[in-house]
């Protein structure tokens, strides 16, 4: 792939971004995920952090196996203001 590719729409990361991450030393996926935000978009990583994972195999010593995947939370809904104020309607 060309260094040019988006490995992660939702953040806009390129291969060449992710590969320079990996030169310097971050060699987890949880690593990246801080540096970049890999992974926290709306897809919250379904495409990315395989295409990362495998990168850092390609780069690395390491397998998939040793490749840990990051834990996904649920996503969190907004909430109102008025409902934090206390301003709601009782029924």
């Amino acid at each position: 792939m060309d260094d040019n590719t988006i490995v992660c729409r939702c953040e806009d990361i390129t291969l060449k971004e992710l590969r320079d991450l990996i030169k310097e030393g971050y060699t987890t996926l949880d690593e990246i995920k801080r540096a970049l935000r890999l992974g926290m978009g709306p897809c919250q990583g379904n495409i990315c952090l395989d295409i990362a994972a495998r990168e850092i195999c390609k780069m690395t010593d390491k397998t998939m196996e040793e490749i840990k995947m990051p834990r996904k939370r649920p996503p969190v809904l907004g909430i109102k203001m008025g409902e934090l104020a206390g301003d709601q309607d009782e029924k």
